[in-house]
């Protein structure tokens, strides 16, 4: 299995992500620096959190033009696994690979607290392993995210919505809710179900001396399927 973790100036994740997927797969990704590009070979394209280019102008909008992110596009659409995270996530949305956008925080505070969140979809190679609630960081200051009514209904109708924000039992009410996010979304996944885009933290949740092994389950649940995948 091969993945790469892209490294923009500003992140400040990509480290965190290899020991996770390292720790959790046995493999060694390989940092992809803004100005590279994205090896045919790779398995799993990450996007880690952190502030790409100091999130000037705002969040991901300057690293959508990254000379990297053309191969990334370009992998994402011959249907390349793609996981945003965080800092990621904004990025796919500026890049057009996710619908949407994000806003600041509703609270206008920067938020880094632990959240409970509702798998909506358990056939997704990025979720065939995630339990139906899981627990995992959030961490960041513009996570508030938002589609108009026509948009949210189209992601509703597709199925492309992944995680939700909830309390312990499930329920996704708007006590459970960090940012203020429509719908308590969480995360959300592209019509053909290859890029996958979520606020919360999967790699800081991958050892019990972190506070939860819960993101463990993202990473092994794509070599869950790329093995079945390869074995068909």
């Amino acid at each position: 299995m091969k993945v790469a973790v892209v490294q923009f100036p500003g992140s400040n994740c990509e480290m965190d992500t290899v020991r996770a997927v390292s720790r959790v797969l046995g493999v060694t990704p390989s940092l992809v620096w803004h100005k590279e590009r994205i090896s045919p070979q790779t398995d799993l394209v990450i996007l880690p959190g952190g502030f790409s280019y100091g999130d000037y102008l705002r969040a991901g909008a300057i690293a959508r033009f990254s000379p990297v992110m053309i191969s990334v596009i370009e992998f994402a659409r011959a249907g390349g696994l793609v996981l945003g995270i965080c800092n990621g996530f904004q990025i796919l949305l500026e890049a057009g690979l996710l619908p949407g956008a994000m806003l600041p925080n509703n609270c206008l505070k920067f938020v880094c607290k632990w959240v409970h969140l509702r798998t909506e979809r358990s056939d997704l190679a990025f979720t065939r392993e995630t339990k139906k609630i899981i627990r995992l960081p959030v961490a960041h200051g513009l996570g508030n995210y938002f589609i108009d009514q026509n948009g949210l209904a189209q992601l509703e109708a597709n199925r492309q919505i992944v995680f939700r924000y909830c309390d312990e039992k499930g329920e996704a009410t708007e006590e459970a809710n960090p940012n203020g996010s429509v719908a308590n979304i969480a995360g959300i996944v592209n019509e053909a179900g290859n890029v996958l885009g979520m606020m919360p933290h999967p790699e800081r949740a991958v050892a019990e001396e972190l506070g939860s092994t819960d993101g463990a389950e993202v990473f092994s649940s794509v070599a869950s399927f790329l093995l079945t995948q390869k074995a068909s």
